[in-house]
């Protein structure tokens, strides 16, 4: 019987959509703990909290099956309760609850405090720092800023988690010491901005200063960046990833496009001279660095001679790292006044194009790796024995693996070794033990 009960109680989060989800779940369900509550992620439990992501159409799609399906085993006996929260919640809630109105409550994306109490639990502020991480435990995502006031037509960050709010050095820096406490070696820095920091508490863009502090927190190892708006973007921290060892050479900053048309309309607030330039200082302080960058192909008004610049111009740059989104016309957002005129087969024609190019690009500079010894971390181990890691100019789930064939030595996760190159593919590589 206590067993049946601890399920009937056990309340179970479910994670959609971006790494800034993932982390805002790991602090709900931090509270939830901290409140003697039975939570897990996405496992069973009667209680299903769902954080939804709002952020483009397969997205939005995504929640919603998600949504209706736990709806539907609430009907069925096998869910008891069903609160939906998120990026979706906050930005359609009134039309989730006329349309999905099983769902027991609705939170949006600051409404952390209201949302642990329908879930019977009390928010604690003095939490700074607590969660109840779900990444494997030798890394974690930190959040330093929530929200956006970047101007970009085709975004609905804004409308979903508000204006950019930057979170004080010494509150990151304490956090960052319980990770580490916890076996966190890696930070992978996360923000829908992250160059924007301190502009609101400190009135000057503090970035650099944060990882600064960050990397002196004992036990870190490395520190990783994501998402870093071009425009204003603060030079200091090449500097620091240059001359600090434990930070990265390794940036994630989307740019989107690079037709001026384009970018104009798209108002980034910057041109393709300025990007090429910026991108020229990136590689010129910091030699060797992986630039890892987004683009939207199938904007309203790309033309062929749009997408011909684009495309001759990722097959110049030769990124490291490099994804593409067709273009989704977002409710509310500046760009949804513009007639949405590519159609979905000419968009996915040129994200086709885009990345049969980058394909080739990664390829050629994987086999110049080849013989090559690099350090990796260990993020698992793979059922024949194989070791999979990642080098200092990959992240996570969205960049390149090293696959290292070991199977006389036991290494665990987290753990940094030296490997040597032997073989390369278009996205893994094949490494030895030096």
């Amino acid at each position: 019987m206590r067993t049946r009960s601890a399920k009937k109680n056990r309340i179970n989060v479910i994670t959609l959509g971006c790494s800034k989800n993932v982390y805002d779940s790991e602090i709900l369900m931090g509270q939830l703990q901290a409140s003697g509550k039975d939570v897990v992620h996405e496992q069973e439990g009667r209680i299903v909290v769902i954080n939804t992501c709002g952020f483009i159409d397969n997205a939005k799609e995504e929640s919603v099956n998600t949504i209706l399906d736990a709806v539907a085993a609430k009907k069925a006996g096998h869910l008891d309760q069903v609160f939906v929260t998120g990026c979706l919640s906050e930005r359609y809630k009134p039309d989730l609850e006329k349309e999905i109105p099983d769902v027991d409550q609705y939170f949006g994306t600051r409404d952390l405090p209201l949302l642990l109490k329908a879930l019977g639990a009390d928010y604690k502020k003095e939490l700074v720092g607590e969660r109840l991480t779900t990444t494997p435990q030798h890394y974690a995502y930190l959040k330093i800023s929530e929200g956006c006031d970047r101007p970009c037509s085709f975004c609905a960050i804004p409308l979903m988690r508000g204006g950019h709010k930057s979170t004080p050095i010494e509150d990151l820096v304490l956090e960052a010491q319980k990770l580490a406490a916890k076996g966190v070696v890696e930070l992978i820095l996360i923000a829908q901005d992250l160059t924007y920091y301190g502009l609101d508490l400190y009135k000057k863009r503090r970035l650099a200063d944060l990882v600064t502090a960050l990397s002196e927190v004992e036990g870190i190892a490395w520190i990783r960046m994501h998402y870093l708006f071009p425009t204003g973007f603060p030079e200091d921290v090449l500097d620091v990833i240059r001359e600090n060892p434990k930070v990265c050479a390794y940036i994630d900053i989307p740019l989107q496009h690079i037709a001026d048309p384009v970018l104009k309309s798209m108002r980034r607030g910057t041109t393709m001279e300025k990007t090429n330039r910026l991108l020229d200082a990136m590689r010129t302080k910091v030699p060797g660095m992986a630039i890892r960058t987004t683009l939207i192909v199938g904007y309203p008004g790309e033309t062929e001679e749009d997408f011909q610049t684009l495309l001759d111009w990722v097959i110049a740059q030769r990124f490291e790292r490099l994804g593409v989104f067709t273009y989704s016309h977002e409710e509310n957002t500046h760009a949804f006044g513009l007639e949405d005129d590519v159609p979905a087969e000419v968009k996915q024609a040129r994200l086709d194009a885009i990345m049969e190019a980058q394909m080739t690009i990664s390829e050629d500079l994987n086999a110049q790796k080849v013989g090559q010894r690099i350090v990796c971390i260990i993020d698992r181990v793979e059922s024949d024995g194989t070791y999979v890691g990642r080098t200092e100019h990959d992240s996570p789930d969205v960049d390149n693996e090293v696959h290292i064939h070991a199977p006389e030595v036991h290494l665990k996760k987290g753990t940094f070794v030296e490997v040597e190159i032997t073989s390369a593919s278009e996205y893994d590589l094949e490494a030895i033990l030096v």
